[in-house]
């Protein structure tokens, strides 16, 4: 989590401001350096740097490369930061205890926690119970804001439903999405438990009432039910009759339920992901490419995690993401597990993903960025975002010159939603000087103009000033 609130240009925290904000002298992904005038929410226009003006905000990009503000379609915020031992405890709560003491609204908009603090919340063995809904709540939060700092302004939150969770972490979770109004955007889906034999009554019913709490999507785990088939017919049905999208989290190692899924979806028509699919990567090459045609063909979108699978995923492969891509599937990337049981050091990092797909699957940078940023946002059901006038105001400026140096050391951030500086990221980058030594104190005196650092002309990060010496 970052260590305060957002500290925008100008100082002060988020808030209202000038309605124009200029990015000046950014680099565009096209290679040119531009300024980017911003009124409201969306891009006014694009001219050369120098070229425009503004009265209302002006932000130096000088040495940032301006992208899309990438998305993440695949969260699990009701898991996410329970990895430490000392909260292991506060999870474990029936559904009737968990809702007891879910804090009010106005609590909910306290985002400064540091790091440190992020195990100082869980309970002892009997108060978990208590602070279950309060505890979702508060890592949700926390979790949605670490992804808006990694440049994530709009996060798909999948919250289990079953008999055993009852709908409490669902109403956690959705009360942190409303606390976040304003710098992101955060959807729910409802993923259900078994729909079918014995205990599908009431797994429907709570799904039904999930819908009817507020859940923006309605998701279903086909592989945990005695009929996959029939669980993802029953998940299809609830949305269809809602009029919502469908978001189904599947291994998919069997063709032939792969195929009867895509069926099912090319006659529910567009709305339809399927994740994290990891299962396709273990069938034999000519099984793997004629399920991604049949997913192409049915205009499915596969949610894939390059990091690997999570805690509704009996695999840890990830799906083939070039595979896909050569057929013609719509592949989006997420994040998956942030730092829970199943992936005790995710990052919920977008630019990671991509970085993954990249360097191990096949994808030059532009694809693997397109799949975390065009396709993701688009699997969410959200408009396009490009740099040019009129588009949204979604944007996300890295330090680096082009995309695969963004995507290799993408330590400095700054994090456009809706035409405001939400986030902001930023590193200090200094080097020790060979023989270079202030006088009485062995430090060096501003490295990154001496010695091998100077020689090389390598760009300036380092402070000045006291304290800054190494």
């Amino acid at each position: 989590m970052p260590d305060s609130r957002p500290r925008w240009p100008g100082g002060g925290t988020a808030g209202p401001g000038p309605s124009t904000l200029l990015l000046s002298g950014v680099r565009l992904s096209d290679g040119r350096t531009a300024d980017v005038l911003i009124d409201g929410r969306r891009i006014e226009s694009v001219g050369t740097a120098g070229s425009l003006g503004t009265q209302g905000t002006r932000l130096d990009l000088r040495g940032y490369l301006l992208l899309p503000a990438p998305a993440e379609p695949h969260a699990h915020s009701d898991t996410a930061l329970t990895a430490s031992p000392g909260q292991a405890g506060a999870h474990s709560a029936s559904p009737g205890q968990a809702g007891a003491h879910s804090a009010s609204p106005g609590q909910a908009g306290a985002h400064s926690a540091s790091p440190g603090q992020a195990g100082a919340h869980s309970a002892s063995p009997g108060q978990a119970g208590a602070l279950t809904a309060d505890d979702v709540r508060r890592r949700a939060t926390e979790a949605a804001l670490l992804q808006l700092s990694h440049g994530a302004t709009a996060l798909r939150a999948q919250v289990r439903v079953t008999t055993g969770t009852g709908l409490a972490p669902l109403d956690a979770v959705l009360e942190a999405g409303r606390s976040l109004r304003g710098l992101m955007d955060l959807t729910v889906v409802a993923v259900s438990g078994p729909l079918t034999g014995r205990a599908g009554a009431d797994g429907l019913a709570l799904l039904r009432d999930a819908v009817d709490r507020g859940a923006d999507v309605v998701g279903g785990r086909p592989d945990l039910d005695p009929d996959p088939g029939g669980h993802a017919e029953a998940v299809l049905g609830l949305a269809a009759g809602h009029g919502l999208p469908v978001d189904l989290h599947t291994d998919a190692d069997d063709p032939a339920l792969l195929a009867r899924y895509a069926a099912m979806a090319a006659a529910f028509g567009p709305g339809v992901s399927l994740g994290p699919c990891g299962g396709l990567s273990r069938l034999p090459e000519d099984m793997a490419a004629a399920a991604a045609d049949r997913l192409a063909a049915a205009g499915v979108t596969v949610v894939c995690l390059p990091q690997g699978g999570c805690a509704g995923s009996r695999l840890r492969d990830t799906a083939p993401a070039g595979l896909l891509r050569a057929a013609g599937v719509r592949l989006a990337a997420g994040s998956g597990a942030l730092r829970d049981a199943a992936r005790p050091v995710g990052r919920g990092d977008p630019l990671e993903a991509a970085y993954l797909l990249a360097a191990q699957h096949g994808l030059d940078a532009a694809a693997a960025y397109e799949a975390v940023s065009a396709t993701a946002r688009a699997a969410m059901g959200l408009p396009e975002v490009r740099v040019e006038a009129g588009s949204p105001a979604e944007l996300l400026a890295v330090r680096g010159d082009d995309l695969p140096g963004a995507l290799s050391l993408a330590y400095s951030r700054i994090v456009v939603h809706r035409g405001r500086v939400v986030a902001r990221t930023g590193a200090v980058r200094e080097y020790r000087a060979h023989g270079d030594r202030a006088p009485g104190s062995g430090a060096v005196r501003d490295a990154s103009a001496r010695g091998t650092a100077g020689v090389l002309g390598l760009p300036r990060q380092g402070r000045t000033g006291p304290g800054g010496e190494l």
